[in-house]
């Protein structure tokens, strides 16, 4: 490794540092849940792509496919192909996630891609304390972010990546908006085929409600409290075990840091029968909700490009299940 890339390693460190020395968290404490509901912007922790879904969300050490846009924009050099991905959500309470991500090679050491999220669900029945069954006007709510990334390979084992997208969340006549970054690392130990990486998501200042309400005694409140983004930090490392012609089983575990929750580890599998079709499962630990998830995907070459299709199972203990669809084309 050069100096050149020593000392930018060294910059990305420090750079990771400096955001987390307030986070005094240890490594999946008892504690911690305690910090629960003090970001806002919560859509964005949804996750991408049937494929990561279904390994429980450990693929930040994975991502070589384009739902890397989502995970770690560091993997967008990864693979070689332009792609493109559609990924759909049934998520709880009838509201549905939606993510759809280009990938484009402007090189073999460069790549760019654009990404857009929406959370999104039917109008609902504007209800007062006078007026508990509705008062024939409705309301609507609604997110979404766009985001732009970009990759650079710097050496066959390391590359870095970054994205910078506007997010805005939207409740009736309020809403809130901001810039948030990603920066991701991935490196090759050259231990077969053993790579880890690191991932900051969501990074950015406080956001706080625009907007007026006007409540039923007539006063008007338009100064409302500011939140922090739902910014995480990640550590992943993944591995193959079994790595043949036929066969492959990838491994991969993963380190969350949320800054609103408690650490939770996370466990992923999958199973590749030549490289048509997957089987996968995921686990999580320390967390109350969505402990594990299974699912499976099949990729069907045609003529000029690769198709790739996605199912993921993810389980609620209280709230129910969801199910996630996507679907990756390859150029």
């Amino acid at each position: 490794m050069n100096l050149k890339l020593k000392n930018f390693c060294l910059y990305i460190i420090l750079i990771v540092f400096i955001m987390f020395h307030q986070m005094k968290g240890q490594l999946l404490p008892v504690l911690g849940g305690q910090r629960a509901g003090i970001s806002t912007m919560q859509f964005l922790k949804i996750g991408v792509g049937g494929r990561a879904v279904g390994m429980g969300e450990s693929f930040i050490a994975i991502a070589n496919d384009a739902s890397t846009l989502y995970w770690n924009p560091s993997g967008i050099v990864n693979f070689s192909e332009h792609q493109a991905i559609f990924s759909h959500t049934q998520w709880i309470a009838d509201i549905k996630h939606e993510f759809v991500g280009y990938v484009h090679h402007i090189s073999d050491v460069d790549a760019v891609g654009i990404s857009f999220i929406s959370l999104h669900m039917d109008d609902m029945q504007v209800t007062t304390e006078l007026m508990p069954f509705g008062t024939g006007e409705y309301f609507s709510f609604g997110d979404f972010a766009i985001g732009l990334s970009y990759a650079h390979k710097f050496t066959e084992q390391f590359s870095f990546g970054f994205t910078i997208k506007y997010a805005r969340e939207t409740l009736d006549k309020l809403h809130m908006d901001g810039f948030l970054f990603d920066l991701g690392t991935y490196y090759w130990t050259g231990l077969g085929t053993s790579r880890f990486s690191v991932v900051v998501s969501n990074f950015g200042s406080n956001m706080a409600p625009k907007g007026e309400v006007i409540l039923l005694n007539g006063k008007k409140i338009s100064d409302f409290q500011s939140f922090s983004p739902p910014t995480m930090f990640r550590i992943g490392f993944a591995l193959e075990p079994i790595y043949t012609e036929n066969h492959k089983l990838t491994t991969s575990i993963q380190i969350n840091h949320p800054n609103d929750n408690s650490e939770n580890l996370a466990l992923g599998l999958e199973y590749n029968w030549q490289n048509i079709f997957s089987l996968r499962g995921g686990y999580k630990l320390n967390v109350d909700e969505q402990k594990f998830s299974f699912g499976a995907g099949i990729k069907a070459p045609i003529s000029f490009a690769s198709l790739s299709f996605d199912y993921a199972y993810n389980s609620f203990s209280r709230l129910g299940n969801t199910h996630r669809f996507s679907i990756i084309l390859g150029i």
